[in-house]
């Protein structure tokens, strides 16, 4: 056992001393100290201008430049400088509703930190929804971009893209900026509001029974306080219970509204207080997807508000149709209205109870 195990040893020593050996005679270039880059972006004078540092191993690969160190020479940088800004133009994403133009203005070359800085410009293009992505050097999965974004002499956002990174959009601090926060999350929250079944389906339950427009007007009303109190709370992470728990709440919401309509006695209409508790529930549904998309640091308070209005919106479409046509089988026959009311709850407590079941024991 000692022969083993001194063996073994001896294997060990000399495998360790063949990788240092490989190692120290590899070439120092094969090492990248820095796999990173650094964008400034600066809202200035009716445009946009900045800077981008890139080490010279990066650039060097991109050129085919070896050894990199060539590159900290002024004249060859400077040689190099139109053909390194069009390969990373194209890398370099800054979109409106157009891509916008970059005019690489001027290269220095950074000695102390082995880099290159260039500078760019986009002129007469100052929007206030500004679209962003930055795969600068895809050879190398490591490789990051840090980018910093500067509005009225104040850095506003800070930003970092990899190679998975996806696309970010910053929203200026500008009325036009605003304008645009306001139009995108107002859209989101018509568009979730129309294709979430469970919501639907919660707000049709509660309509099931009729009554006065003023009477249904405060049942989404209620909804609306109850649901925009907890996806702020969620949305600005004050609160944020899991989906996990959330989701089949939202399904036992709709099965409770189902069951109601059909136990409930006349003279006992609680349908807005069922809707002020439960959008407490449905507000947390409503962050987890606000959350996906991603709120705006710079413009917390507009895309919030914009968010809810989009949903309030939605929900009044959806009111306005199905009241309208229920109210209408109601007064052509009553008989006919308490039965469609009648067999939409059982519908709805059976599409709750199927949600509850599928979100507890078979979640996605």
């Amino acid at each position: 056992m000692p022969r083993l195990m001194r063996r073994t040893q001896g294997l060990v020593r000399v495998v360790a001393a063949c990788l240092f050996a490989m190692l120290a005679l590899a070439p120092g270039a094969s090492a990248h100290p820095s796999p990173f880059s650094y964008l400034d972006v600066v809202f200035r004078n009716g445009g946009i201008e900045g800077t981008l540092v890139v080490h010279v191993i990066d650039a060097a690969h991109e050129l085919g430049i070896n050894p990199p160190e060539q590159l900290l020479e002024n004249a060859v940088a400077e040689r190099t400088r139109a053909q390194l800004a069009a390969i990373l133009t194209p890398r370099l994403t800054f979109r409106s509703d157009h891509r916008l133009d970059i005019q690489w203005t001027s290269l220095e070359v950074l000695r102390d930190d082995a880099a290159l800085r260039l500078r760019y410009r986009i002129v007469n293009e100052e929007p206030g929804e500004l679209t962003l992505d930055a795969k600068l050097f895809p050879y190398d999965p490591l490789h990051q971009t840090f980018i910093n974004i500067y509005e009225k002499g104040e850095l506003r956002q800070q930003l970092i893209f990899n190679a998975d990174s996806k696309e970010y959009v910053y929203y200026s601090g500008t009325t036009q900026g605003a304008l645009a926060v306001m139009r995108t999350f107002t859209e989101s929250g018509i568009h979730h509001i129309l294709i979430g079944p469970d919501h639907i389906l919660f707000l049709i339950g509660l309509l099931l029974l009729g009554g006065r427009w003023t009477a249904l007007l405060k049942i989404v009303s209620a909804f609306t306080v109850g649901h925009s109190v907890t996806l702020s709370l969620a949305a600005l992470n004050l609160l944020t219970p899991s989906p996990r728990i959330i989701e089949p709440a939202i399904a036992l919401s709709i099965v409770f509204v189902g069951a109601d309509n059909l136990v409930r006695g006349d003279g006992r209409d609680l349908r807005a207080w069922v809707a002020l508790v439960f959008g407490l529930v449905h507000g947390f549904g409503f962050a987890n997807v606000l959350r996906e998309f991603g709120l705006p640091r710079e413009a917390l308070g507009w895309s919030l508000f914009s968010f809810n209005v989009g949903v309030e919106i939605g929900q009044l479409a959806i009111v306005l149709v199905a009241a309208t046509v229920l109210g209408a089988i109601r007064r052509r026959s009553r008989t006919a209205g308490d039965a469609v009311a009648k067999a939409g709850s059982i519908v709805v407590i059976a599409a709750g109870a199927y949600w509850f079941v599928q979100r507890v024991f078979f979640p996605v």
